[in-house]
């Protein structure tokens, strides 16, 4: 099955990857940066070379979206992301696994869940036509 791992972060340090930038990142010793920084090269390498990874997508800060809404045959947009909060939607991956635990086992490891967070979602299947 495919998930959606869907990377929150805080848009005030919004360079990618994101987790290098978060501000309890920069207070951590140099040799704990350098670990973590690892472990993400290495899920990343995993998950390449086993297959799982599908896609992975960052995106831009979120001062950059535009927010549609269409009421009544009358279009409204607006700027910035839909939802006024601290963490926004920085990217994700697309990942097949075999099982949802699986799923959130990746997420744990993506650098960001420790400085924000992952959210792990299934990916459904529909028809066109």
């Amino acid at each position: 099955m495919k998930y959606l791992l869907l990377i929150y972060s805080n848009p005030e340090q919004w360079e990618h990857p994101v987790f290098r930038h978060h501000p309890d990142f920069r207070t951590l010793p140099p040799d704990e940066q350098a670990n973590l920084t690892a472990q993400w090269e290495e899920l990343r390498r995993e998950i390449v070379e086993s297959g799982e990874l599908i896609q992975g997508v960052a995106l831009a800060e979120p001062r950059r979206a535009r927010t549609v809404r269409s009421r009544d045959g009358v279009r409204l947009v607006t700027d910035g992301p839909y939802a006024e909060a601290k963490e926004h939607l920085a990217g994700y991956l697309v990942v097949e696994c075999a099982d949802p635990r699986r799923a959130s086992e990746i997420a744990s490891r993506i650098p960001d869940a420790r400085f924000a967070a992952v959210e792990v979602r299934p990916i459904g299947t529909f028809s066109v036509g």
